[in-house]
């Protein structure tokens, strides 16, 4: 189980974790109910590792955010997303203090922990707790800089066969 292949799919519930590559798109396990789905190339994916939130000063990982979570939480689950607003907002608060009101909405706050709960669910929490994750530049762990590997989702290059049929005689007949 690799937090850096987790799933977000628009138009679908929950998150899933990359499986396989295929020439049409990819196939993804949910990690609600293990159930398996193709997603083709066109539907609009994102990698939890490269979404980040809005602070003040930068822009914090979402993984960074779930680790502060896990570490409030002891690795259990978090407040539940459905929550009243006041409830939700002072919670976030407590785990990111500086986070920018103006841009992280409330919306984003419950995807952010109805997310966490479902890899807390999944047994992914112990991976976030021990080391923050990112594909992209550094992330400080222990007031240390440590840099991961990038994991990347790519389209598969699909290259065309010539179309078998009669080719055209250039001969001139006589």
């Amino acid at each position: 189980m690799s937090v850096e292949k987790v799933l977000a799919i628009s138009g679908k519930p929950g998150l899933y974790e990359l499986k396989i590559q295929t020439r049409s798109g990819f196939i993804a396990e949910s990690l609600i109910d293990g159930k398996k789905i193709t997603v083709g190339l066109r539907s609009n994916v994102s990698l939890l590792s490269e979404i980040s939130i809005y602070t003040e000063t930068d822009e914090l990982k979402l993984f960074e955010v779930f680790a502060r979570i896990a570490k409030k939480e002891n690795n259990g689950p978090a407040l539940d997303h459905k929550a009243s607003n006041n409830e939700l907002l002072a919670y976030f608060s407590e785990i990111i203090p500086d986070f920018d009101r103006d841009r992280v909405y409330v919306s984003d706050i419950k995807k952010v922990l109805n997310w966490y709960n479902i890899l807390q669910k999944a047994n992914y929490v112990t991976a976030l707790s021990a080391s923050a994750v990112t594909t992209t530049g550094t992330v400080t762990i222990n007031n240390e800089p440590a840099i991961e590997e990038a994991v990347e989702v790519e389209a598969e290059t699909v290259v065309e066969k010539p179309k078998r049929g009669r080719k055209k005689k250039t001969e001139d007949k006589e």
